[in-house]
């Protein structure tokens, strides 16, 4: 073959690789969010609950403020 064939070849084969690479990430993450889906205030406060305790507002906010921070 020559040499512009397997240029055109190598290009279409990247293109198809990336767009693969893409719905296969986006297919991965979905999947990972839906396991393990991000904390919320809801979730703060069932944990507080689970350990003998009720959370006031400021806390479960101190505790948001905190997550947050540490992303």
């Amino acid at each position: 073959m020559e040499w512009w064939a397997w240029l055109i070849i190598s290009i279409v084969a990247l293109i198809v690789g990336f767009i693969a690479g893409f719905f296969t990430a986006r297919a991965v993450l979905k999947r990972y969010m839906k396991k393990n889906p991000p904390i919320n205030e809801k979730m703060i406060r069932v944990m507080y609950q689970q350990m003998g305790r009720t959370p006031t507002e400021a806390q479960v906010r101190r505790v948001m403020k905190s997550m947050e921070e540490a992303k």
